[in-house]
């Protein structure tokens, strides 16, 4: 009998995927393939464009013992779908902690300037008065995973590769006045584990809290991104791929047509996984 065939990857880890071009050490350059059924808006997702340029940084550093604790993005200008370049460099490598930045360009355009940070473990207290809301646990029965463009119908095509079980926030564009939260869980339509690239994606995945107190959907394109990842992935040796997390996102200021959003994402049992700001434009939308 011949070799079993690698299981071909998901959808997620095909339209992320990057590959060397040329150069290796401290300075790479990787070729990526922007997808269009990842498109939010005016472009592709900031969260899907954030996975992918996180996925050249890991091939860059190449060492599992450094997990990725920063990643920090600016979207100057939303890329077509097509190709795109990702270069690398690794600005400084200590004993411990790993310093890189990137950028991606198209047609010789910048499309994404990135800063991050890879770092083992450090000793150190460990303290967590972060709680997770209390909420109703993900229904995990077959037929419970809703794609969420089915809870959000205005959301854009990217929502359609995700599910989402909505537990927090209420009613967007119903134009009252309430809370600019929402939350849920979130997972994959094809299943696989939390790590730290859907981390970066989910962290910019959820309808935009602002969407609260609008009347109407409009664009709001993501400036910039910051996701702090709280803890090492894989947690377990056999990550469970149906496994869903709770991310929320909270605004409480919009002013000049910008706002910040504030995010966090827990495992099921409690875990902070990761937390996130962003600074985004609400482009010709009238609050309540």
């Amino acid at each position: 009998m011949g070799e079993p065939e690698p299981e071909r990857p998901g959808k997620f880890d095909r339209d992320t995927s990057v590959w060397p071009v040329v150069g290796a050490g401290a300075q790479r350059l990787f070729g990526a393939e922007v997808s269009p059924d990842w498109r939010a808006g005016r472009g592709p997702h900031g969260g899907y464009l954030a996975a992918m340029l996180l996925r050249a940084l890991i091939e860059t550093v190449d060492d599992p013992a450094r997990a990725p604790r920063s990643l920090t993005i600016h979207y100057p200008r939303a890329p077509q779908a097509g190709p795109v370049s990702i270069r690398t460099v690794i600005e400084r490598e200590g004993r411990s902690l790993t310093t890189l930045s990137a950028r991606m360009e198209q047609d010789g355009t910048l499309i994404a300037l990135v800063l991050a940070a890879f770092s083992t473990a450090w000793s150190g207290p460990e303290i967590a008065e972060e709680q997770m809301p209390a909420v109703e646990p993900p229904d995990l029965s077959p037929g419970a995973a809703t794609p969420m463009n089915r809870a959000f119908p205005a959301a854009p095509p990217f929502a359609g590769l995700i599910t989402l079980q909505p537990r927090i926030g209420g009613m967007p564009f119903s134009g009252e006045e309430q809370p600019m939260l929402v939350g849920g869980w979130l997972g994959m339509s094809e299943p696989r584990p939390i790590d730290p690239l859907s981390l970066a994606f989910y962290s910019d995945a959820l309808i935009p809290s602002p969407f609260l107190r609008t009347p109407a959907p409009v664009p709001a394109p993501t400036i910039e991104l910051t996701v702090h990842f709280r803890v090492a992935m894989p947690r377990e040796p056999e990550p469970d791929p149906h496994e869903l997390c709770l991310a929320q996102v909270q605004s409480t200021f919009v002013h000049d047509g910008l706002f910040t959003e504030d995010g966090t994402i827990w495992a099921a049992d409690g875990t902070l996984l990761a937390q996130s700001r962003q600074l985004a434009i609400l482009l010709a939308a009238p609050i309540r």
